[in-house]
């Protein structure tokens, strides 16, 4: 790929500052870039990234004040990533396509019904009563299990695990590694020993959710472990029996949701955000890194520390715990101008 910055620019209808003619060979980060790299700039944090970096291009924020005589070719966009997402939508590598068809290798049951243009990969297994929608990819070494209904348009990339009687809707992005429908986690202590509780339960994944790389959701013990329509969810998540995740809602990277947890619409669990069991969140929440929920969630806003803070509340905990070794040396230092001064005191009525 070699671009000039002049093409870029007339095909995101953008103003340049800087050479138009300098050529973009490939894409980074603005401190990762490569010479040739066309990158982004979004926040004003990164603005003195400007001078360092050693991308050829970079888009811009057009509200962003920036430096004067900076190195890269700049392009002015009023929302850099989307402008990005644009550029690699029309010069990116085509997407890799699979040619309809079941290939000799792969392991199709007889009573398993397969819609129009569907793509089933090397050593693939689809199990009895397995239904696939029209133009499906089903990867290599995937396995569909019984009587599990997987929509349209959906797409399991290669040693994705489904289990018996999932449904998954139309459109729906799973990634390498990924289990859904194993045995959630139950067991019952019976004369001091751990006895399995049975697990026959399913999972309902809606229409255009994504899910990430070796992720985990596991099947309700009775009922149904729900994915509502939209949401995303990243690699190494972990999601366990009867959860139900709301609408649009995103699941950062080894976050974990314990059982029979719900959570709201467009709610974000950010990495390793972990969630008790038996608990719900509403709408609109943000739960920051590392935080841990240990009760509902009634009221939308930013939730951070463990146990789950309002974030203005916790920053002004916080402000006073980090002052705690100097007031605490201060009421040691008033401790002894207490017990001098009833020394004094007592020495004052002993003369009397």
């Amino acid at each position: 790929m070699e671009i000039p910055v002049s093409v870029i620019a007339g095909l995101l209808k953008a103003e340049v500052k800087g050479d138009p003619n300098t050529i973009v060979s490939g894409f980074g980060g603005i401190n990762e870039a490569k010479p040739g790299d066309i990158t982004f700039l979004n926040v004003e944090k990164y603005v003195p990234s400007l001078m360092t970096t050693k991308a050829a291009a970079v888009l811009v924020r057009a509200s962003l004040k920036i430096p004067e005589n900076c190195p890269p070719a700049l392009i002015i966009v009023p929302d850099p990533q989307l402008a990005l997402q644009e550029l690699l939508s029309q010069i990116a590598p085509p997407k890799v396509e699979f040619a309809p068809g079941v290939h000799p290798t792969a392991i199709v049951a007889p009573s398993a019904v397969l819609g129009k243009n569907v793509s089933v990969q090397p050593y693939a297994v689809i199990e009895e009563g397995a239904t696939i929608g029209d133009n499906c990819v089903i990867g290599a070494f995937c396995y569909v299990g019984h009587f599990t209904e997987i929509g349209n348009d959906s797409f399991l990339y290669p040693h994705v695990t489904i289990r018996e009687r999932i449904k998954i809707g139309e459109r729906v992005t799973i990634h390498p590694g990924t289990v859904i429908g194993a045995d959630g986690f139950g067991y019952l202590e019976i004369n001091g020993r751990r006895e399995k509780v049975p697990q026959i339960g399913n999972v309902s994944i809606g229409d255009d959710v994504e899910i990430g790389a070796n992720t985990c959701i596991d099947r309700a013990r009775l009922d149904t472990t729900i994915v509502k329509r939209g949401a995303k969810i990243d690699n190494l998540v972990q999601v366990a029996h009867n959860c139900e995740i709301g609408e649009d809602s995103v699941l950062c990277g080894c976050s974990a949701m314990s059982g029979s947890t719900k959570i709201g619409n467009r709610v974000i669990l950010a990495g390793q955000a972990g969630l008790n069991g038996h608990i719900s969140i509403c709408d609109d929440v943000i739960i920051g890194g590392q935080c841990g929920v240990t009760k509902d969630i009634n009221n939308p806003g930013f939730y951070i520390g463990s146990p789950a803070t309002p974030h203005i509340t916790y920053k002004k905990r916080e402000s006073v715990v980090v002052k705690l070794p100097q007031i605490l040396k201060e009421l040691h230092d008033l401790e002894k101008e207490v017990a001098a001064l009833k020394e004094e005191l007592a020495k004052e009525k002993e003369k009397k």
